[in-house]
């Protein structure tokens, strides 16, 4: 099983803002940029125009248990960030899912091609 880490420091973000490639539908952005090592990382970034503390708190849990309900089918060795666009305030976690889901398979995430649900 794949550990992740989180990314917490602001170049890290820039990092994967600047070099990476970038997913987006109407809830959330994805953006990714290998790392060179073979764990990954994950970063959330919501800003307060989303919310209050509580929705930005809910959303990175969301995403959090999303990501590692999943982990398994990612490859290793990324650093990937997600961003909450302002529909997220109200998207239910099973639309979270399937959105981070459809996009991580749109940016070529998953081993060998793996599949989860439609």
């Amino acid at each position: 099983m794949l550990f992740s880490d989180s990314l917490k420091k602001t170049d890290e973000f820039r990092n994967v803002y600047s070099k990476g490639k970038s997913y987006a539908d109407r809830n959330i952005v994805v953006y990714v940029w290998k790392n060179g090592s073979d764990r990954n990382h994950l970063g959330i970034s919501i800003s307060k125009k989303v919310g209050n503390s509580i929705v930005r708190h809910r959303f990175c849990r969301l995403i959090r248990e999303i990501y590692r309900l999943h982990e398994n089918i990612f490859n290793s060795g990324l650093d990937i960030v997600v961003v909450a666009r302002s529909c997220a305030k109200e998207a239910s976690y099973h639309t979270l899912e399937e959105s981070f889901i459809k996009l991580a398979g749109n940016a070529h995430l998953m081993k060998n091609g793996e599949q989860v649900g439609n």
